[in-house]
């Protein structure tokens, strides 16, 4: 049942600290579930057990075997990221921790941020400078300009350096225009004003959390004997994909754990923009008691692991390859190509192949996933479209993508502006038809904005009754839709009249007494239902936050603030829920990066958009850089065009590697001679294919 290799991982002795490292596929994390449940039958208390991952999403295999039934009752091992470990100590240690960093006000409880209520308050200090001239050389989305500022603070906290050198190391690291340096010393000014302003009003960030934990609390004896003694045998997955300060605590922890068994993956790091180091993971394995290597893949196909030597080996021909080498590679049985002029047409074939796929071939619709560098909402809707048309079931996963995008989301916004005249929010009437379409099950377009046109009255926000509409009319629209949108209009009204509650509270109650009954759209929209959950979190999140901060007697509501920050494009935190929206048997859309953190394998991958640059490339970011911003960047130095090649080869070959080893069977290429915003393609990855099959026709002629 197991490898050798992977017994002696499952089996290792209860004082052991063991490095496993070894290729996406090869069972590293079924030896690591495995070594739990060893663990566990060897009658170690489960409150001892810590398993430790880079973000909560990858704890989910092991979550699945611990509320299985076949694990006994009893105490519960815990689940944790080393960011969530710092937030817990940071709160239970609150007054040693504020007394030391210099918090204003030690005695009143700390307020933990999001990532929106973080963007939230930087945008308040950003404004008035952005107003006076600041950033006016780049031209940047506001939020995207909120989001790298703290980006960067992040980073300053992940690698253990001062945030007052965060614009020092990138000016230093830049070598065009001049007027970039300003932008450098401009972002460096607002990040510490924000910091500056954490501190006056007791909010703690993300960064804020970590360097608290990482330079005060880590160092305090108490805190550290705490956690030591409380977790004495730790199983630590995908290591590689974490932060170096999370890896340095792991190091002085080690030596006092029990057991430890930290898991590597080869050729990962593919959260390497978000902070994640490899090189810094893999340093761990000098303190372990002994290094396992599994190198038998479970998955890919084997002529697939030729396919991504030959590509690797051109694409970055410097590194490393860690796959074992397959000296006659064939591709006809694990390639196809699709190919088309335009777009369309391309789509059209991905979506008539998947349905061949699984009426012919019998493969499952979960274990078909289609990928892209980026997931525009023009591509994501197209394809949806497209295999809906063929009866197939579709899901979709991108996780910058912001609530306000969410047609469910939409919809609830719009009837709480409604709800809240005070706000003075005026819905558009296209805005309104959408989200009746949205609320009333069964209501089509024509019928909703001929409703609206009739019904609404932008300059008071009200709607008026069914009844008073003309028969023909009312007959047009149907009774079925009409009564429907009565009980909506005059459960709104009935809420007018009570005194106003919090959004989430509104939200809740509308989702509960309304939209989710039959008739409604979220009855039966398990997808609308997810995306509701996510925004409820979300403002409730958002309000905890700023009720400290809030002077509700001269400032507009906190609901109305939250849809004014929505409508900015604040990105919405990260939910565990939006990872899975209820319908597991259907193909996933998704880009190439987000399925990779998924860490699932899957039968059949589709790649568009193979010619684009995207797949190569890394996002232009003008205040902040993943790489001059990491541990492995020697400061001081010079940022050139060679580094940037360089960087972009390894990231593709990471990136082709990644998703060719969780592929068990076959992969398509989709290419057109345009690409999806009507331009050619001639990206790096194309070519490395097209040379990677000239140089196999010719070894098989």
């Amino acid at each position: 049942m197991f490898t050798l290799n992977q017994l002696a991982v499952i089996e290792a002795p209860l004082n052991s600290r063991v490095f496993l490292n070894g290729m996406a596929g090869t069972g590293k994390t079924t030896a690591s579930i495995e070594r739990m449940k060893f663990l566990l039958k060897k009658r170690i208390p489960s409150d001892q057990i810590l398993i430790l991952t880079p973000q909560r999403t990858l704890q989910e295999p092991y979550l699945n075997i611990l509320h299985s039934p076949e694990m006994s009752p009893g105490g519960e091992v815990t689940p944790a990221t080393v960011a969530g470990i710092a937030r817990r100590m940071v709160d239970l240690f609150w007054p040693l921790a504020a007394e030391m960093a210099g918090f204003a006000h030690p005695e009143k409880p700390p307020v933990f941020l999001t990532i929106e209520t973080a963007q939230y308050y930087m945008a308040r200090l950003v404004r008035p400078h952005l107003d006076e001239g600041w950033f006016e050389s780049i031209v940047i989305d506001r939020n995207r300009l909120y989001s790298q500022i703290l980006d960067n603070l992040n980073k300053s906290a992940m690698i253990g350096f001062p945030q007052e050198q965060i614009g020092e190391r990138l000016t230093e690291a830049w070598a065009g225009e001049p007027a970039q340096r300003r932008v450098y010393i401009d972002a460096q000014s607002c990040a510490s004003e924000f910091r500056q302003y954490c501190f006056e009003h007791n909010l703690l960030d993300f960064s804020l959390q970590l360097e608290i934990f990482s330079n005060i609390l880590w160092n305090d004896t108490t805190v550290r004997n705490y956690l030591q003694r409380t977790y004495r045998h730790i199983i630590y997955d995908n290591v590689e994909e974490d932060i170096p300060i999370a890896h340095d605590i792991i190091a002085d922890w080690l030596p006092e754990c029990n057991s430890a068994l930290l898991v590597f993956d080869d050729g990962a790091g593919y959260r390497r923009f978000l902070g994640a180091d490899p090189e810094s993971a893999h340093n761990l394995a000098n303190l372990c008691t002994e290094i396992i290597v599994l190198d038998q893949s479970f998955v890919i196909h084997p002529e697939l692991i030729g396919l991504s030597n030959a590509l690797v080996e051109i694409v970055d021909p410097s590194g490393t390859n860690n796959n074992p080498k397959n000296e006659t590679p064939s591709f006809d049985n694990i390639l196809s190509i699709i190919a088309a002029r335009f777009y369309p047409e391309m789509l059209d074939s991905v979506a008539a192949e998947i349905r061949r796929l699984i009426d012919q071939e019998n493969f499952q619709p979960s274990e078909i996933v289609i990928l892209a560098p980026y997931l525009s909402d023009a591509l994501r809707f197209s394809l949806t479209n497209r295999l809906n048309a063929h009866g197939i079931a579709v899901r979709s996963h991108r996780p910058s993508r912001s609530l306000r995008e969410e047609p469910a989301s939409k919809c609830l916004l719009t009837l709480a502006a409604l709800a809240h005249p005070a706000w003075d929010i005026r819905p558009a009437k296209f805005d309104l038809a959408y989200c009746l379409i949205q609320s009333i099950e069964g209501l089509d377009l024509v019928r909703a904005q001929l409703l609206t046109e009739i019904v609404y009255r932008a300059k008071d926000q009200s709607l008026s009754p069914f009844e008073k509409i003309i028969p023909n009319l009312q007959e047009r629209i149907t009774f079925l839709f009409g009564s429907r949108f009565e009980t909506l209009r005059a459960w709104i009204e009935a809420y007018r009249l009570e005194p106003p509650l919090p959004l989430d509270h509104f939200l809740r109650r509308l989702f509960g007494e309304v939209l989710s009954q039959p008739g409604f759209g979220f009855h039966s929209s398990f997808d609308s239902a997810r995306v509701a959950a996510s925004l409820i979190e979300s403002v409730q999140k958002f309000r905890w936050s700023l009720e400290p901060t809030f002077d509700l007697s001269s400032q507009p509501e906190i609901g109305k603030e939250y849809i004014a920050m929505l409508n900015d494009g604040v990105i919405a935190a990260q939910y565990v829920s939006a990872w899975n929206n209820g319908n597991d048997n259907a193909v996933l859309i998704a880009p190439a990066h987000t399925f990779l953190m998924g860490n699932q394998p899957v039968d059949i991958q589709f790649w568009l958009d193979a010619g684009s640059n995207g797949w190569y490339e890394r996002l232009f970011q003008p205040l902040t850089h993943p790489h001059v911003l990491s541990r492995q960047w020697i400061p001081g130095q010079t940022w050139t065009d060679f580094d940037e090649v360089q960087a972009n080869n390894a990231s593709l070959a990471r990136l082709i590697t990644g998703l060719l080893s969780r592929c068990r069977f076959k992969i398509y290429l989709g290419l057109t001679e345009l690409g999806e915003s009507g331009y050619e393609q001639r990206g790096v990855m194309i070519r490395a294919f097209q040379n990677v099959l000239q140089l196999h026709t010719q070894k098989t002629k």
